[in-house]
């Protein structure tokens, strides 16, 4: 883990998840959702985060959400 988070950045917890009715993930970043898992891949996220630590579970969120904030990802999909 140590080599993963080198700037220690997932200590300060800056994800969150929430588990709705209908087993939709939605995923929080600094408060802010950035993402929603359904079906198949929501069940896979809550199966892992039910194993995993706080930090494990920072990282599988880090993971899930991959290159979400520099906001030009539909710009490029436009194009």
């Amino acid at each position: 883990m140590d080599n993963i988070d080198k700037r220690d950045k997932l200590k300060e917890e800056p994800f969150s998840y929430k588990l709705s009715k209908d087993n939709k993930v939605f995923i929080f970043w600094h408060g802010k959702q950035v993402m929603i898992l359904k079906g198949k891949e929501s069940e896979k996220f809550i199966a892992k985060i039910e194993r995993a630590d706080k930090m494990e579970a920072q990282l599988i969120m880090a993971k899930i959400t991959g290159n979400f904030k520099h906001g030009n990802e539909k710009m490029n999909k436009l194009r």
